[in-house]
């Protein structure tokens, strides 16, 4: 499952990581580092591009709210919401890991 790839990819990182499944709606991760907690909707396809239609606001109960799309072989990224995402939209989660 594409979650827990995520999921350990975060741990790897330093992040604590618990699975929100059904009880928030909205994400399925809950990442908790160094004070800061970010709610993941967690996204993958094998396209360069996905659409999302749910939650679309960049807080949800003041947390900051990611998607994170997994491109498969073409990596993974981290935006805010949005319609359309594709492979060149936020950062490269790697990226964002290490900034944060």
């Amino acid at each position: 499952m594409v979650e827990r790839k995520i999921r350990k990819i975060f741990e790897k990182c330093g992040w604590y990581v618990v699975r929100a499944g059904g009880s928030l709606g909205k994400a399925d991760l809950v990442c908790l580092k160094d004070g800061k907690c970010i709610l993941i909707q967690v996204k993958s396809t094998k396209k360069k591009y996905i659409y999302y239609n749910e939650y679309m606001k960049n807080k949800f109960l003041g947390f900051d709210f990611y998607v994170v799309v997994d491109f498969a072989y073409r990596g993974a990224i981290i935006t805010k919401p949005k319609k359309k995402i594709t492979i060149d939209d936020g950062k490269k989660l790697e990226e964002f890991l290490r900034e944060n």
